[in-house]
């Protein structure tokens, strides 16, 4: 802990102006941020009587070890750095908000020349029009399915559209008329883009004249006996109700806008949103965060608002946000969000109304979300707790491994030999830090891969600790985050019984490494093995412990085997395509890019060949002879006698 006085700002050096500041630990690691109007008072108050302080401002200023800012000219810059670096150093001591899961989408391409509807999740990407989140894909595609019939638009993926138009067939969808087949010219772009806009103004909300147009043209159809066509008119028009019925109406006037709902205690808070778009309840998410510092609640929604707008395209931007209790600076946020919309919003309380009574839905909700949160915690947390103090016990460790590195070799044959390694921290899997490896020297047994890949990772442990890596010291003194292979385990797992152990330990003991634990886990038995030792631990079948280790083992077998198989596909297909002439590496790649495969692209035509870049018809044709008359091995991994299926 250190002294707050020992790195106090002189007086007067502050700037008064508006900015962002970061706190750092010894280790140059940022473990907080924060913005100010005025930088001055605000880092001035960090330094006051430490027993006047939150207690978890308290432990925040005792375990910094330096304070840095940066000024900014208006309280708008300053509230986008702020979250800005809030995201990028995820620093221990702020409010965390994050998503339960990702969220789907239904999203369309508008900037493609045929526009296209389909699923996305993750940030939002420009030229794409938005509607969500909703709860479930599958919501999402049932919703679409029976949209089609009446906006026969696009919805099938690049390749299938680049296929169809090169062969002059469309797919399945088109020959049953969910899509008007722009790939072989049934309708050109004009025709097509207006049949996008009709499904966007629908999505949109403006869905009553949609149904008043087809109940006319359904009643048209009849007076003129031309049953066949009121027929199908009769069905989409039951189509769009039955959409319409999925989506709950709650403001009459067409109101586009976000309800926010909160429900805290003094550790964690839980936010639920509905997404309102022409006054229909379109989409719904939600967050439960962890209070890592003592926000007021204004704050607290703040921080939900800027999480929540931060990646969002413009169109996801609604014209009202209704929030229970404004932000703390809901001025700046609103000039932000207004910006980023590029066009008016509101945010403000209702007090009466429909609006106020859907906060309370919405609230409620939070609620319900951070019960069973709490609860799927509690179970989780003790489940975890329990399988580190087993492991401490079985292996006789002074403290309970809160950071465990997992390693497997994976190989076909003697060639093509790979390694993973994956790492799980209080008992959860961390895989920002998972790493690969190539085995550089081919030919080699597992034996001596294990012993290669231990020492390539600890040699860089080494050179971090004594900052001697071309990279620096093992923390980055400009971000704040750990370098590559920074961070000093508590337990190494390697796949494997007492010749892999015995092959790390052999490589750790070479390079100095004492002071951190190894076991293997053999496959046949469960057995955990400890170097020296004749005898394996035995865990029981239902501890917490081996199953934590069964969890690590596994995970770092699926890492291996899915590195390895996209480098068989690559060589494979290099391979195979060797006879052909002129044949170089950028076409050879943009082949794997469009067909993924061996199997794939043996089953193409000349034709579908011919349209990738740089193909032309007599290089496919070519292609198509080579792969004709190659002969295709199965492959086999040596360490588990699995046969790898080509895909």
């Amino acid at each position: 802990m250190a002294d707050p006085a020992s790195y106090r700002p002189a007086p007067g050096e502050i700037p008064v102006e508006p900015g962002v500041y970061r706190f750092r630990d010894a280790e140059r690691r940022v473990i907080y941020v924060g913005k100010a109007k005025s930088l001055r008072p605000r880092l001035s108050s960090y330094f006051q009587d430490i027993s006047g302080l939150h207690q978890r401002t308290q432990q925040m200023v005792l375990t910094a070890s330096s304070v840095e800012w940066t000024v900014v000219s208006t309280e708008v810059e300053a509230l986008a750095l702020e979250y800005s670096w809030i995201k990028e150093f995820d620093p221990r001591f702020n409010v965390k908000y994050r998503d339960d899961k990702s969220y789907p989408w239904l999203a369309v391409t508008v900037s493609e020349e045929f526009p296209r509807v389909t699923v996305m999740r993750g940030a939002q990407r420009k030229g794409v029009r938005y509607f969500g989140p909703y709860g479930h894909a599958w919501a999402i595609r049932d919703t679409v399915d029976t949209l089609l019939r009446v906006f026969p638009m696009r919805s099938c993926s690049a390749g299938v559209f680049r296929r169809s138009k090169a062969i002059g067939r469309p797919c399945l969808l088109g020959d049953i008329g969910k899509c008007a087949a722009p790939c072989v010219g049934r309708v050109d772009a004009d025709e097509h883009r207006a049949i996008v806009n009709d499904f966007l103004a629908f999505m949109g909300g403006q869905t009553a004249g949609f149904t008043r147009r087809i109940e006319q043209r359904m009643q048209e159809a009849s007076d003129n006996e031309e049953y066949e066509l009121a027929a199908k008119l009769r069905d989409d028009l039951g189509a769009l109700r039955r959409v319409l019925e999925k989506q709950t109406v709650v403001f009459g006037d067409g109101t586009d806008a976000d309800v926010l709902g909160f429900v805290d205690d003094p550790l964690e808070v839980a936010v639920q949103i509905f997404s309102v778009r022409g006054g229909r309840i379109r989409g719904q998410r939600g967050w439960v965060a962890e209070k890592a510092d003592e926000a007021a609640f204004p704050e607290l929604v703040q921080s939900a608002l800027m999480t929540l707008y931060e990646d969002s395209a413009a169109s996801a931007i609604p014209r009202e946000v209704l929030v229970p209790t404004l932000p703390a600076d809901a001025a700046t946020v609103t000039e932000l969000l207004s910006e980023r919309r590029e066009g008016p919003v509101t945010i403000r309380v209702p007090k009466r109304g429909d609006k106020r009574a859907l906060m309370e839905t919405v609230e409620q909700n939070a609620k319900q979300s951070l019960m069973r949160h709490k609860m799927k915690r509690s179970s989780d947390l003790t489940a975890r707790s329990l399988a580190l103090e087993e492991i401490q016990a079985a292996l006789d460790l002074e403290t309970a491994p809160l950071r465990i590195e997992c390693y497997d070799i994976s190989n076909l044959g003697a060639t093509e030999t790979v390694a993973s390694m994956v790492v799980f921290e209080d008992g959860l899997p961390r895989k920002s830090e998972y790493r690969r490896f190539t085995i550089r020297n081919e030919g080699q047994s597992d034996v001596a891969a294990m012993h290669e890949v231990i020492t390539r990772r600890f040699t860089q442990l080494l050179k971090a600790r004594e900052g001697n890596d071309e990279e620096g010291p093992g923390i980055d003194p400009e971000t704040g985050k750990p370098r590559r292979f920074a961070y000093t385990p508590a337990l190494v797992v390697v796949d494997g019984g007492p010749p892999q152990v015995a092959a790390a330990h052999a490589a750790m003991q070479e390079l100095g490494i004492k002071d951190i634990a190894l076991v293997g886990l053999a496959k046949r038995l469960e057995e955990v093995w400890l170097p020296d030792d004749e005898d394996p631990v035995i865990l029981p079948r239902t501890s917490e412990g081996l199953y934590l280790l069964q969890r690590l083992r596994d995970e770092a077998h699926r890492f291996a085997i899915t590195h390895h198989r996209g480098r068989r596909s690559k060589s494979m297909i290099e391979s195979v395509l060797d006879p052909v002439a002129g044949l170089g590496p950028a076409r050879r790649k943009a082949l794997l890019k469009t067909f993924g495969s061996v199997k794939k692209l043996r089953a193409a035509t000349a034709e579908e060949i011919a349209t990738v870049p740089g193909i032309g018809a007599a290089t496919a044709q070519s292609i198509v002879e080579a792969l004709a008359t190659g002969e295709q091995v199965p492959a086999v991994n040596t360490a588990t006698g699995e046969i790898l299926e080509d895909s």
